[in-house]
């Protein structure tokens, strides 16, 4: 598996992969303009598709993070993606974690999320933030839940009031110091 920036092209696929979340209430819908905008905050996991086959037919099998580029693989299948949003001098968010089905439970999530990390540190927040119904993936990566009043107001004002379960939100607000 690798992880690169997205380029323009690839915004109607990581459409296509978060779409069945954004129906389902779970992620929030981004127009193509805005995720045009936003390019440079998203990172994308790929993997050939010859061994994301033979990792999928292994029970608990994980994909192993390689460094190498996608002008490598001879079939890149494109396996999911997030972003890191800047909220201040201090706090950075992962938002619109996604991994396509056929390929959760192989590692992918964590992988995106401690890319994520590592771009954090290197610009020198804090802390790290995120808003997700899957509270035990980002646990095992350190995070810690946190009263939904810490999340700072140009969150609230800015997406939560776009969601469609606003106000009676139930993600988790979880953080991590970095």
């Amino acid at each position: 598996m690798i992880i690169t920036r997205p380029v323009l092209k690839d915004i109607s696929m990581m459409r296509e992969i978060v779409r069945p979340e954004v129906e389902r209430g779970i992620i929030l819908e981004r127009s193509a303009e805005i995720m045009a905008n936003m390019i440079r905050s998203y990172r994308v996991a790929w993997e050939e598709e010859a061994v994301l086959k033979r990792v999928q037919k292994t029970p608990q099998a994980k994909l192993k993070l390689e460094s190498t580029s996608l002008n490598t693989l001879k079939n890149p299948i494109m396996l999911g993606f997030c972003a890191l949003h800047i909220h201040s001098l201090e706090l950075a968010e992962v938002r619109s974690l996604i991994v396509a089905p056929f390929a959760q439970r192989l590692g992918v999530g964590s992988e995106l999320i401690l890319d994520c990390e590592v771009e954090g540190k290197a610009l020198g927040v804090k802390e790290i933030l995120v808003l997700t119904y899957r509270r035990a993936l980002f646990e095992k990566l350190g995070f810690q839940e946190v009263s939904k009043e810490n999340i700072p107001n140009q969150k609230i004002w800015a997406d939560c009031i776009l969601c469609k379960h606003f106000p009676l939100c139930e993600e988790i607000a979880l953080i991590k110091k970095i």
